[in-house]
């Protein structure tokens, strides 16, 4: 497969039909997906510590809230219909509605469960500045670049569900302080990913009809692979290196 530079596929990458850039996509999944950060396999393996798995948690909440702002942008940039209304259950995934939890709440059961208090962790005063600029950037590339490009953006869902299962497996074996009820977020999405993937890779295939147009989803879905990977980036370096920035979340000398 086409090589690729931290930010983009090779300029020359064959990409003259849908199929070459799906295999193009998934090759991206293949290589750049979080899944292989050395942090993820210290969490799903059972090598870290109840404060560094709080870090985790504490961190992420900051993107899994910011996600329906994310779709609610992505929103905005259609003028049809269908697409929108295609669109728009993803913020009730995460918001949730009257009388129905989202995806923020489950994730909120998380934090709970691992003994952080909802106000601090709702006030993201704990948070990695980059956890801040990596998410914050998201929400700024589907605002100023293409809808084509925010669109494919969201592909990292199609490798979604097996970090899933892998992490809910893990983190099960491993912790005595996970328990079954505090995995929701991540047993919901098993169901949740696939549909929202698969019409995100129609979509580009249907939608990007210029090599030109495919080498700019590639390079969509490369961004958003860095996003995801430099936010364990800097968790690594803050929580298992130690080197915590002043002011953000230090876990209790006892976990």
């Amino acid at each position: 497969m086409t090589a690729m530079t931290a930010f983009s596929v090779a300029s020359d990458a064959v990409l003259n039909s849908p199929e070459d850039l799906e295999a193009q996509l998934r090759a991206i999944g293949a290589t750049r997906y979080h899944n292989l950060h050395p942090f993820h396999h210290l969490l799903h393996g059972g090598k870290l510590n109840k404060g560094q798995v709080q870090a985790w948690a504490l961190n992420r909440y900051y993107y899994q809230s910011s996600i329906p702002l994310k779709d609610a942008v992505v929103i905005s940039r259609f003028r049809d219909r269908a697409t929108r209304i295609e669109w728009r259950h993803r913020i009730e995934d995460h918001d949730g509605d009257v009388g129905s939890e989202g995806g923020i709440e489950r994730w909120l059961q998380l934090t709970a469960g691992l003994g952080l208090d909802n106000d601090y962790v709702e006030s993201a005063e704990g948070i990695l500045p980059a956890t801040r600029f990596a998410v914050d950037a998201y929400i700024h590339f589907v605002r100023d670049r293409s809808p084509l490009e925010a669109i494919a953006s969201s592909l990292t869902e199609l490798f979604a569900p097996n970090l899933h299962e892998e992490r809910i497996s893990g983190m099960l074996e491993h912790y005595d302080f996970i328990n079954p009820g505090v995995m929701t977020y991540f047993k919901r999405r098993l169901e949740q990913a696939p549909r929202d993937a698969n019409f995100a890779l129609d979509y580009v295939k249907a939608n990007a009809r210029t090599p030109a147009e495919r080498q700019a989803v590639c390079n969509a879905l490369i961004f958003k692979t860095n996003v995801l990977w430099v936010q364990l980036d800097a968790l690594y370096h803050a929580y298992v290196e130690g080197h915590v920035p002043p002011g953000a979340f230090v876990p209790a000398a006892a976990s």
